[in-house]
């Protein structure tokens, strides 16, 4: 049986989080597009080992496995923090959007031109909600 949650991004970066906090090498959690985006923006950043998709073995659906990191090395996640909830949207221009521990983190926006790293949103010229931040 599975749960609704009202923030299921929120709930995607608490597995993780927990996951490092217990030292396991992957997640696996019900697949969304936007969960399957910031997942591969993760891994493009270098934060994550890799990003798969799979059909759900007991029903309906697809799961998405998130590999930490290897067998003997430690997370490369320090914190990882929710922005932008559902009770408090945060927006912001490009020329605002933050940057995070002066370039080595990285902040996820949303933007009309898809999910990007804070870097390429700024690049791009176009701003949007500030998803997360990473480092």
């Amino acid at each position: 049986m599975s749960t609704t949650s009202t923030d299921p991004i929120a709930d995607m970066l608490t597995r993780i989080r927990n996951a490092i906090n217990v030292r396991k090498n992957e997640v696996s959690l019900p697949h969304s597009n936007v969960k399957e985006a910031v997942a591969k923006l993760l891994k493009e950043s270098n934060f994550v080992d890799s990003v798969s998709v799979a059909k759900a073995a007991d029903g309906p659906g697809k799961v998405l496995t998130i590999r930490i990191c290897g067998d003997h090395e430690a997370a490369r996640i320090t914190e990882i923090k929710r922005l932008s909830t559902p009770g408090r949207r945060h927006y912001s221009s490009a020329a605002e959007i933050p940057v995070v521990k002066r370039g080595r983190g990285v902040v996820i926006v949303s933007t009309s031109k898809g999910m990007m790293t804070g870097e390429a949103a700024k690049k791009a010229n176009v701003g949007g909600e500030l998803i997360c931040k990473v480092y």
